[in-house]
């Protein structure tokens, strides 16, 4: 059965967003809703904020490890769009206060360099359609309470997307395998985890030649400076007013974030 009500949904999320109050999942009340329920509310979400000004400027992929895949009782990614308006540089300020309940995430993010569009985008396609790569965080956030969430709910959620902060360096592909790119996560100077770019569908190049086929079936490509942030390498990690969080990553280098009230 279709889902209902999806300009309803999606304007509760809006306000959720607005007002950073949670609300209860969907899939509280329709357990049956489902991954094409959960895109259908995103697509109207989406609008409703694109229709404030904002743009999209890239794209999340979420549950690309197989432990988060099987925590959600899913056997493939989702994705969000990333907007502008969220978008921060290596060693900002980012306010604890603009988010609900905000969890954050190291992850590799590529920039496209040219055009890409699905079906039949192969992981050479994604290689050659990349302009570089980069160290990045996701701060991840849910606008249900106490991240209850199932597929459905994330997905209508924009994949549970909050910001992203990008380091300024970008570095060419040439002779480097992002599978092999090691990473370690630090707060406040003590190390919290570790992780490695095969996390991510085994290769991060590969979230990206799935992004395209996937977007490609409603007919979005990819664009040139669209970023596509990868997924985590590692759980995700709470983050409070005070905390400073480090990514280091090996060819990449580092990114920082700084949080505040």
């Amino acid at each position: 059965m279709p889902i209902t009500d999806v300009e309803g949904k999606a304007r509760a999320l809006f306000e959720a967003r607005r007002s950073r109050v949670p609300i209860e999942p969907f899939t509280d009340e329709d357990p049956s809703l489902g991954m094409a329920d959960g895109y259908a509310v995103q697509a109207e979400l989406t609008r409703l904020i694109l229709a404030e000004g904002d743009t999209v400027v890239g794209y999340k992929v979420g549950l690309t490890s197989k432990p988060m895949q099987k925590m959600i009782g899913v056997d493939s990614p989702d994705y969000g769009p990333v907007l502008g308006t969220t978008v921060y540089r290596d060693g900002d300020a980012i306010s604890a206060s603009a988010f609900i309940q905000p969890k954050i995430e190291a992850e590799i993010v590529f920039v496209l360099g040219e055009r890409l569009q699905g079906p039949g985008v192969t992981v050479l396609d994604a290689h050659r359609a990349v302009a570089g790569v980069a160290a990045s965080m996701e701060i991840v956030d849910s606008r249900f309470a106490d991240w209850r969430i199932k597929l459905a709910d994330t997905v209508a959620d924009l994949a549970s997307n909050g910001a992203v902060a990008v380091a300024g360096r970008l570095v060419p592909l040439t002779g480097l395998d992002t599978r092999l790119v090691g990473m370690t996560l630090t707060r406040n100077g003590e190390l919290v985890d570790t992780g490695a770019g095969a996390a991510a569908l085994g290769d991060p190049l590969a979230v990206v030649a799935w992004l395209a086929n996937t977007l490609g079936e409603v007919g979005i490509a990819l664009e040139p400076g669209h970023l596509v942030m990868t997924g985590a390498l590692h759980a995700a990690v709470p983050m409070t007013p005070g905390d400073v969080f480090r990514a280091d990553f090996d060819r990449l280098g580092p990114v920082t974030v700084r949080v505040v009230d």
